[in-house]
């Protein structure tokens, strides 16, 4: 009869822990977007309720979303150099008559 108690009570307290380890593991990339001070922070933290009904099959795509943005460089799809085609284009005359002089 104890045992019986015994492993009821180890069920319930497993299932208590997968439950809240679900829950605690969803808000991750919503945590590293508000700790990098990211501008899209509560559409991640949305987005990681959403995945809990997706079965966190998004959320690896948060964890990326989120771990894209730093605050000193944004999302980092800007070159900081200019491209080639802007130092030509500074490196020509405008018009091939201002050329002649």
């Amino acid at each position: 009869m104890f045992l019986d108690y015994f492993a009821l009570g180890l069920l319930f307290f497993v299932g208590g822990v997968l439950f809240y380890g679900i829950i605690a593991i969803h808000d991750i990339p919503y945590e590293i977007a508000k700790h990098r001070n990211h501008p899209q922070q509560d559409a991640i933290h949305v987005a990681g309720w959403i995945s809990l009904f997706t079965l966190h099959a998004i959320w690896p795509f948060l964890w990326i979303w989120a771990t894209l943005y730093r605050e000193d460089r944004g999302l980092g799809f800007k070159s900081p150099h200019p491209s080639t085609s802007e130092a030509l284009a500074e490196s020509r005359p405008s018009s091939p008559l201002s050329a002649r002089g």
